[in-house]
Parts: structure tokens; sequence; C-alpha cells
């Protein structure tokens, strides 16, 4: 069942405007930034075909991207590798949604929140859902925009780091990524406290002890 827009609805009823769905992506992968993304509709120009990032072609997704830029209020923000290193992931994830919906054009009236967590330091009325992306239409803009923003970072820095595969697996662990880690080392844009990670240089180290 695809997300739809009752929650929106809700509370617009309750005599909220702007209403924004944010999401990130980024959270498993073993190189590169965590993405959020923070989207508000408009209701009267929704996109066909919105849903989950994860139900849909990369294709079909870049097509709503773009859309979504056209016709609603969208604003992409990011964590890095170190910040991942200083806090951790799930941290860095929260600041990346902070950061997004600190970007709109005007502060949010009510923000819906994938997951089960409020991220800390958003100091605006939200509601989390999980499974959001599945449920709200906001929710899944967001982790659209998210989701195709990210991807080209990981497609720039693979043209910066060939081999990784980074271009097709977003950095996340597959075997030609595990791979191409034992053969060409590892990256100042792996995260190095991820234990695949930490493993390979926990490895070199005693080896050269």
């Amino acid at each position: 069942m695809p997300p739809d827009y009752t929650f929106e609805t809700l509370a617009h009823a309750r005599g909220l405007a702007r209403i924004c769905g944010v999401d990130e992506v980024g959270r498993g992968p073993l190189a590169g930034p965590v993405t959020a993304a923070a989207v508000i509709l408009d209701p009267d120009r929704i996109p066909e075909g919105l849903d989950d990032s994860k139900r849909l072609t990369a294709r079909r997704r870049m097509a709503l991207a773009e859309e979504l830029h056209v016709v609603a209020e969208v604003s992409v923000a990011h964590a890095s590798v170190d910040e991942i290193e200083t806090h951790n992931i799930l941290r860095a994830a929260q600041l990346a949604m902070v950061r997004a919906i600190a970007g709109l054009q005007a502060p949010p009236c009510h923000v819906l929140v994938d997951g089960n967590m409020v991220p800390r330091g958003l100091n605006h009325p939200c509601e989390t859902l999980v499974g959001g992306d599945a449920r709200s239409l906001s929710i899944a803009a967001a982790s659209i925009v998210a989701k195709v923003a990210r991807d080209a970072i990981m497609a720039q820095l693979a043209r910066e780091h060939p081999g990784y595969g980074w271009e097709t697996n977003a950095g996340y662990g597959t075997a030609q990524h595990k791979a191409a880690l034992l053969d060409l080392g590892v990256t100042p844009h792996h995260r190095r406290s991820f234990k695949p990670i930490h493993n390979i240089l926990y490895q070199g180290a005693i080896a050269t002890d």
C-alpha cells in the first residue's frame, strides 16, 4: 500500500500550514556521508508515484527528485564522515536531519520524522512515524530526495576513488567493495569506526608491528 497524505491532512486540520517530512539515508554504508532531506509538499502539486525510495528504480527516483525540486520546498543536508566518527552514526543522522529542516525557506509548523526518535536539537513540533517513508507522502518525498542526493555524492567519489564500486553500491559493504578494501586499502571517505573497516586497519596494524 503506497503512502498517502493522511498525516499531513490531520495536521492541516489543526491549523498547521507548513508540514515538513524529513528522512535520512546512508546509515549503513561503509563510506561516505549520511544525508537527510526535508520536504514541504504543495497539496495541489504532489507528484504522482511518490513512494518509499527503496521501492523505486533509480531512474524513477531521479525523475521524482527533479520534479520535487520544482514543485515542493526542498532542503538537503549532510553529516560528514568525520562527524560520524566523532559522534556515532545515529547522532550524525540526527544532525543531518536537523540541518535539513533548518535549511528550509521558513520554519515548519510541524515535522513528520521517519523512525521512532525525535532528532536531538529539533526545536519544532514533530511526530515520529515508524516506517514513515511508506506511510507519509512528505516523508516518502524526503526519502527520494535524500537518496538521489547521496547517490550523486557517491558517484562523484567513485570517480575520485575508482575500484570500490561506489557508483553502484553507494558505499554499502558489497562483496566488490570489501574485496577492493583488501586490494586498494582504506580511503579518507571510509568510516573507520565501522567494524569491517576497523578490522582491516587493526589487522594492518598488527602486520606492521
